[in-house]
């Protein structure tokens, strides 16, 4: 059967290189575009917070993009299972869609949509956000502002407050004739996902592009202290502070 499907394979491909190419045989280009990406990472941290027991982690992505601005994706990750502060099952899978486009001729893009976050081996925890954001070049720097809040659902329940904000902003831009890209990140949460308070989480890092490959190190932190841990702990004052702490994590990332 191999064999056979080799030679029809090989016989199609001769047949189309003899046949000569027409102008109007030509396709158009499609309205819908398929990316990925895969990543190893030295650990995974979510808003600033350690999702993988401060471990190295892998994770994966593919979207589906229409001309028209609309797309879904997805996102998946490994991550912490019943160590340290955060305990997600194991897994988890990002689903999310929305719609992205230009504001006329003003240059500012806008994005809007819903963020699905699934952890199949947590008994409870999934839950979603509803998301937007701005964005606009401002000569070399690229500037972002942007908004994700999680309504009242079954699984906020738990929390003293039953729903949850996070606001963030975001710079960066390519370093002229060389391959590198700073970028940094400044974020708020508060609501039901505070940790041990509203907090703060930012980043700032470097990434390096070679063809399809991302070498990338940032340095990502809160501004939870020890205090702050044992003065309201999530489990241990000790587990809760380092699933907090400033962190350098290095992620080695291919796309296609």
């Amino acid at each position: 059967m191999r064999t056979s499907i080799k030679a029809l394979l090989a016989s199609t491909l001769f047949l189309a290189a003899a046949t000569p190419a027409l102008a109007d045989d030509t396709a158009p280009p499609s309205d819908i575009k398929i990316t990925g990406s895969a990543a190893i990472v030295s650990q995974y941290r979510f808003r600033g917070i350690a999702q993988s027991d401060n471990k190295p982690a892998v994770q994966g992505a593919i979207t589906v993009s229409h001309s028209s601005g609309f797309y879904v994706s997805t996102w998946g990750s490994s991550a912490s299972a019943g160590n340290g502060a955060v305990n997600i099952g194991g897994t988890e899978i990002d689903v999310y869609g929305g719609f992205a486009h230009g504001l006329g001729s003003s240059g500012v893009n806008i994005d809007v949509g819903v963020y699905g976050y699934l952890y199949p081996g947590a008994t409870a925890g999934n839950y979603y956000e509803i998301y937007g954001s701005l964005s606009k070049a401002l000569g070399p720097v690229n500037a972002k502002a942007g908004i994700n809040f999680a309504p009242a659902q079954k699984n906020l329940r738990v929390y003293p407050t039953h729903t949850n904000t996070y606001v963030y902003g975001e710079l960066s831009g390519a370093i002229p004739n060389t391959p590198l890209t700073v970028h940094s990140h400044l974020g708020h949460t508060g609501g039901a996902f505070d940790w041990t308070k509203d907090y703060l989480d930012y980043s700032v890092g470097v990434g390096a592009t070679y063809k399809n490959l991302t070498l990338d190190v940032s340095w990502v932190g809160t501004n939870v202290s020890r205090k702050d841990a044992a003065a309201k702990p999530i489990t241990s004052p000790f587990e809760t502070y380092r699933a907090a702490k400033d962190v350098a994590v290095v992620s080695l990332t291919a796309t296609f």
